[in-house]
């Protein structure tokens, strides 16, 4: 079924909410010869979210959104219960933005049979098994089916990534290109607050003084740029990480690691030159927050 919402820019936005209406609606206007840009969201759209969706307006003729919290990558049914759900409000940021779609499933339309979860999934070995892998188990196996399923009824399309969840696009990178889906994956800068914290969905569960202390994610990154600047080896800029967590004590550190930004695995060998990610995550009161960065950025 497709209704419409009208959002604030620049007009009308079609909402759908079946997979064959998604998949024949993108064809239709690739048929008329326009590009298509998909944004991929679990909704409750912020500025980043927004900025997704600008960049893809502005390289793409049509842009879709979808909007669909997704269980199948929830280790944890509170985290699941308490995601916001804010299908009314992003329409209105989605058009804004430039989107002309919102594709906004039921559970059941996206996984036939639910609750039972679906026989055949994605695993990206390798780059799924470390950092948020070893932490959040099952996180990426679902995150990645329902990525493949999207985009496949999408079809040929660019589809854009914020870098804040850095693991997540360098899995959507490999699964897409060893599935050989149509699609170019374009990875988008991480927007942040004035304090530097990631904009994140999560971050609207943080109390005001959680929300204070969170910033500290982002310095320790900065200072782990700072001394691999100065010269030092992995150990040097991870401890510096966790040094200046340390700092916070309402922040709990999951991990810190200087890592190689296309196989995630430790940087020990600097001298090899390759390119390089800082990768953080911790727990701020209830929520678990992630964040990376270029150590280029910080220079």
């Amino acid at each position: 079924m497709t209704t419409t919402a009208t959002g604030p820019a620049p007009g009308r936005v079609a909402v759908v909410d079946t997979l064959a209406g998604f998949a024949a609606g993108l064809e239709d206007e690739r048929r008329a010869g326009r590009t298509v840009g998909v944004v991929l969201t679990m909704g409750a759209l912020h500025r980043g979210h927004a900025a997704l969706v600008r960049r893809a307006a502005a390289e793409c003729d049509v842009v879709a959104v979808t909007d669909f919290v997704n269980p199948t990558q929830f280790a944890e049914v509170a985290d699941l219960t308490e995601y916001p759900r804010t299908l009314g409000a992003d329409v209105e940021v989605a058009g804004a933005a430039g989107a002309s779609v919102v594709f906004a499933p039921g559970v059941e339309e996206v996984y036939p049979g639910w609750p039972d979860p679906p026989a055949t999934t994605v695993s990206v070995r390798g780059l799924a098994d470390r950092w948020e892998g070893v932490s959040r188990p099952g996180h990426f196996d679902g995150m990645a089916t329902v990525v493949v399923k999207l985009l496949s009824a999408a079809g040929r399309c660019r589809t854009y990534f914020g870098e804040k969840d850095f693991q997540q696009l360098a899995i959507v990178r490999r699964a897409t290109a060893d599935l050989s889906l149509p699609v170019e994956v374009v990875g988008c800068a991480t927007v942040r607050e004035d304090d530097g914290l990631a904009l994140s969905s999560r971050n609207v569960r943080l109390a005001p003084d959680d929300r204070a202390a969170a910033g500290v994610l982002h310095r320790a990154l900065r200072a782990g740029a700072a001394s691999l600047t100065a010269g030092g080896d992995r150990p040097a800029v991870e401890g510096a990480m966790v040094r200046t967590v340390a700092g916070e004590p309402l922040v709990a550190l999951d991990y810190a690691a200087l890592v190689d930004a296309r196989s995630l695995e430790p940087a020990d060998d600097l001298a090899a030159g390759g390119p390089l990610r800082l990768l953080i995550a911790a727990t701020v009161g209830p929520v678990r927050l992630i964040d990376n960065l270029d150590p280029r950025e910080a220079r």
